[in-house]
């Protein structure tokens, strides 16, 4: 594999990492999980992740490609969009522009671009077949700019694994640390690292539980997470709001 010496992560909640707080407050996900292996084979290895829980595609070019493009990294990753496929407003072809300028000037400003196809929801989330146009229009959004730009390019969109919840936090939308634990091996094995376990590998299915618990999960689910999300929409906020990215400068990684 390439021996990179600097990486940087834009995007959202998914590369932000929402499943593991450390004790600085703090969040760890793939992003951090790849930083911490690249860096136990580059002495000086620096690391930063610019991704905030929320952002839109518009937000993330706005706010982190340039930032991005001038720190000029061996190897940026951007994932985005999935955020806006789930608006009812979603414009596509805006999207799919501001996806396309973003991957244009980190690969023009950096040593390689990571992209992401991302995780197929159908199998786990009732009601998502609907999203299936935009979302394979983004995958071939995706496709199009790794063949254009030579980029690596991590297929999340093809295992079968992410459809058990066993990978998800409870709010059923971001990985729980098991996941991001996968995602950030499947990332590993496309930059051409040793494996270290089959990310693909299905998960052992849970035993079923009475319908009385189901149904009480069901209920706190929505209370907790259902229902401030669909504030949020109402009222055109975001749980990134005012938020800053945590590791905002390309500092040694530790």
């Amino acid at each position: 594999m390439n021996e990179y010496t600097s990486f940087v992560a834009l995007g959202d909640s998914f590369t932000e990492g929402m499943s593991d707080d450390l004790p600085d407050g703090t969040c760890r996900g793939w992003a951090d999980l790849v930083a911490a292996r690249l860096a136990e084979r580059t002495p000086g290895f620096r690391y930063a992740n610019l991704a905030v829980r929320g952002k839109l595609v518009r937000q993330i070019v706005a706010d982190q490609v340039d930032v991005a493009a001038g720190m000029a990294p061996d190897l940026v990753s951007l994932a985005c969009g999935l955020n806006d496929v789930l608006r009812p407003s979603c414009d596509l072809d805006a999207i799919t522009d501001l996806v396309t300028r973003a991957a244009d000037v980190l690969a023009a400003t950096t040593g390689r671009l990571l992209l992401f196809r991302v995780i197929d929801p159908t199998g786990r989330m009732r009601g998502s077949a609907r999203l299936m146009p935009r979302i394979t229009r983004l995958l071939a959004v995706v496709d199009e700019l790794a063949e254009r730009h030579d980029a690596v390019v991590v297929d999340l969109f093809a295992a079968k694994a992410f459809n058990s919840s066993a990978l998800w936090s409870d709010d059923r939308i971001h990985l729980n640390a098991e996941g991001h634990r996968r995602v950030a091996e499947a990332t590993l094995r496309a930059l051409g690292c040793t494996p270290e376990f089959d990310w693909t590998a299905p998960v052992p299915p849970a035993p079923a539980a009475p319908w009385t618990a189901r149904a009480r999960a069901d209920l706190r689910w929505a209370r907790v997470h259902l229902g401030p999300w669909i504030g949020r929409r109402l009222t055109g906020r975001s749980s990134g709001d005012g938020r800053a990215p945590k590791r905002p400068d390309l500092v040694p990684f530790g």
